[in-house]
């Protein structure tokens, strides 16, 4: 589902720049990608606790597979419009919402407290391998086969997904009565907790940071890659898997080397780096240094992915990780600001210039919030 996520992202980013010169709607497709975070992540959280985590993993996977499918019937008969593409993104943010509360709560449950880190590496060194593959299979499928054949992969890959997803049958160790009151005292205890707890609001004051003036830049790769570095659909797919290189080397040594004792540095260090190398990326004259500056980026993201979820796991008490990571989602639901500001930015003064803009803005801001992380 890494790579189908990836792969659907590139090739949608494209598809809508042709059709509409838009630098804007391309930012605004992806910001609709995360917009269900700040909508529901804290109620998926809550519900997380009141259902078998491995049915809804598979509920997940048949939703996205189901959307992959319609996707790929439209693109077949040449009916596929934009807004089909923007429904699209929404109901496999629904998904991606609820990664953190289902998946990496399981994960936590198998390998226990202190492999989490250990954990994390490996799932966010998949993840970051999955960007070097997606991107660069989505551009060459865009060029040789159009959007039907990103949605035949996609297809594809998603029905092998729930194949996995079906064959878990680990129950959950914690059960909640499953209510709607019970979810809502669900959510009020998770937030409860947050605001007393001056580990978990550094965290997520950084991750707020992080996808407010960091992640957003991805949806100018595309844009940057055929304005200003003059490629085709090949070209952008890999200039867009550069990232996943880094990220992959980045995950890959935080696994061997890093020590819980070092995971707080490690996560705003990795924010900083990234907010840095961004903005290198923004203001690269050529290709070779545009792409040295995403494989940088790569590190930063990887260093922020890892000790995200794997601080959250850790400060939370067991029951009531799932909300935590509820919680969590909500504040990368704040992306979609980011999105539409850098969208603006992207109209007013062109990608490039717009992208630098939010690298340093996100730098300001980190200063700015140290009272909250030191």
């Amino acid at each position: 589902m890494f790579v189908v996520r990836w792969l659907e992202m590139l090739a949608m980013a494209v598809f809508v720049y042709r059709r509409t010169d838009s630098a804007f709607l391309v930012a605004l497709l992806t910001m609709l990608r995360l917009l269900p975070m700040s909508l529901f992540g804290a109620f998926l959280g809550a519900a997380a606790d009141r259902l078998e985590r491995h049915v809804a993993l598979a509920l997940m996977v048949l939703a996205q597979l189901g959307t992959s499918l319609v996707l790929l019937i439209l693109a077949h008969a040449d009916q596929l419009q934009v807004w089909h593409l923007a429904v699209a993104s929404f109901v496999n943010g629904i998904g991606w919402t609820a990664d953190n509360p289902v998946r990496r709560v399981m994960i936590g449950e198998v390998v226990g407290v202190e492999a989490m880190g250990t954990a994390m590496a490996i799932d966010v060194g998949t993840n970051n391998a999955s960007r070097m593959l997606g991107p660069t299979a989505g551009g060459l499928l865009l060029a040789g086969f159009g959007m039907d054949g990103v949605f035949a992969l996609s297809s594809a890959l998603a029905a092998l997904a729930l194949i996995a997803s079906v064959s878990i049958r680990r129950r959950n160790p914690i059960v909640h009565s499953a209510t709607a009151s019970s979810a809502l005292r669900g959510i009020v205890e998770g937030l409860w907790y947050v605001r007393r707890d001056r580990r978990l609001i550094g965290i997520l004051v950084v991750t707020i940071v992080y996808n407010l003036f960091g992640w957003p830049f991805t949806s100018m790769i595309p844009v940057i890659g055929q304005d200003h570095l003059h490629l085709g659909a090949e070209g952008v797919g890999y200039l867009a898997s550069t990232d996943g290189v880094g990220a992959l080397s980045g995950a890959i040594a935080l696994a061997l080397f890093a020590k819980p004792q070092h995971y707080y540095r490690v996560y705003v260090g990795g924010v900083a780096f990234y907010l840095v190398t961004l903005t290198g990326f923004a203001l690269a004259p050529d290709l070779p240094i545009a792409a040295a500056a995403l494989v940088l980026t790569g590190i930063g993201s990887a260093a922020f992915g890892i000790m995200q979820a794997t601080l959250v796991y850790r400060s939370a008490p067991p029951e009531l990780r799932s909300r935590m990571l509820g919680v969590l989602s909500v504040c990368i639901g704040v992306g979609p600001i980011g999105f539409i500001h850098l969208g603006w930015l992207a109209e007013l003064i062109g990608a490039q210039a717009a992208t630098a803009t939010i690298g340093i803005e996100g730098l300001f801001m980190l200063v700015l919030t140290r009272p909250y992380w030191r």
